[in-house]
């Protein structure tokens, strides 16, 4: 099964085409990060224009990549909610057009759903690193259908991910011995600059949120913290470069104490700042901005990583507590931007993390939450009658 995936919820205008909801044939981003550095953030209406510019182009290269024409496209798969309602609307607007036009089912997928599958996808250019290596690419065994077993000897019968140091693909070589795919019943600690979750999944499509962040989301205060410290946009990326200069004990940063698996990093974010100001001897009232002329670049540099510390210190405190309340678990995943971050990964090295070109916005995730939940049962929608929502549970 084919499926072009379709993602538009924030700033990255994505498509891809997946085959059995795993292998890549296409992956095609086109990121807007550059127009909103100079803001320090999306600007909805700029980031729903670059949409409408983009879609068509980069959905006609998704499917020329993938050598496929609209004969061979089995669905569609667009991200609905959440996210900006502009940038939604491009997305779902342009889906269910072509839905209509070719006469293809349509499914309209959450985003973190989409963030959670992104575990599961492995890219096709994988299959030449594999056939190098003397193992062999089993999509039909990978993912977990039912009845199918991987074959013997086969790369994916015994290894996660096999992954190649290359900066254009974004894999890097790891031969632990860990079952193929994650299995079930897992934890998903998702990540990003609008969530953070704990989720539980007894099998495919169910969905529990066991934990929440109750302010901040540790993507959106990796952003705040970096602009405090002068740092560029998008923040995540920017204080792991800045931090791998920097001494992570030389500050220390308080945990929120807060009850059950919840999150919070408002409190961590304002930690960080009355820190700065106290380093550089300026009062409480001085003014946030301009805090970044004050700091030389060794001062950053240990503000970054301390504060990248405690972030992470923070998510595995709650991900081991909910493996306790949750001792049947099989594995844990990880997705979301912030799963890029190679501090968190070097963490959790039990856990499963997307390839870091998967972890931030993608068809090919949304491409491949579609097929699992296709394998679950879930019936197409209405072109006509699909909705957009800002905000809704990735329960519903």
């Amino acid at each position: 099964m084919k499926i072009l995936g379709i993602e538009t919820s924030c700033d990255e205008t994505a498509a891809a085409v997946v085959e059995d909801g795993i292998k890549i044939l296409s992956n095609v981003v086109v990121s807007q990060i550059d127009i909103f550095a100079e803001y320090g953030g999306v600007i909805p209406e700029v980031a729903a224009r670059s949409h409408l510019e983009a879609i068509l182009p980069v959905i006609d290269k998704a499917l020329a990549d993938a050598r496929c024409r609209w004969g061979d496209i089995d669905a569609i798969a667009v991200t609905h909610a959440p996210g900006l309602l502009g940038s939604l609307l491009i997305g779902t607007l342009t889906a269910r057009a072509l839905a209509i036009l070719y006469d293809k089912p349509l499914y309209a997928v959450h985003h973190l759903k989409s963030h959670v599958y992104a575990n599961w996808v492995i890219g096709g250019q994988a299959e030449s690193v594999l056939s190098s290596a003397g193992l062999e690419f089993s999509s039909t065994s990978y993912a977990g259908h039912p009845g199918k077993t991987a074959r013997k000897g086969s790369f994916l019968g015994a290894v996660r991910n096999i992954r190649v140091e290359n900066p254009n693909q974004g894999f890097m070589l790891q031969k632990e011995q860990i079952p193929a795919c994650p299995t079930f019943p897992l934890l998903a600690l998702v990540v990003s600059g609008g969530h953070t979750q704990i989720l539980h999944m007894q099998e495919h499509n169910q969905f529990e949120i066991i934990g929440t962040t109750i302010d901040d989301a540790i993507g959106e205060c990796f952003d705040k913290v970096a602009k405090i410290l002068g740092l560029p946009y998008p923040g995540g990326p920017s204080i792991a470069k800045a931090a791998l200069d920097g001494d992570a004990g030389k500050y220390e940063f308080p945990h929120p104490k807060v009850d059950g698996l919840d999150f919070s990093f408002s409190g961590l974010k304002t930690a960080v700042l009355r820190a700065v100001q106290k380093e550089v001897g300026v009062p409480i009232s001085y003014p946030s901005h301009k805090l970044k002329e004050l700091l030389n670049p060794q001062q950053v540099a240990d503000f970054a990583a301390s504060f990248q510390k405690a972030a992470v210190d923070i998510l595995v405190e709650k991900l081991e507590k909910a493996l306790g309340q949750y001792p049947d678990t099989q594995s844990v995943v990880v997705a979301g931007g912030v799963s890029a971050n190679q501090a968190l990964r070097e963490a959790l090295p039990e856990a499963y993390f997307p390839s870091p070109s998967l972890s931030g916005d993608n068809g090919a995730m949304v491409a491949g939450a579609c097929f699992f939940e296709i394998q679950s049962g879930v019936k197409p929608v209405d072109p006509y009658k699909i909705n957009i929502y800002p905000r809704i549970s990735i329960e519903k």
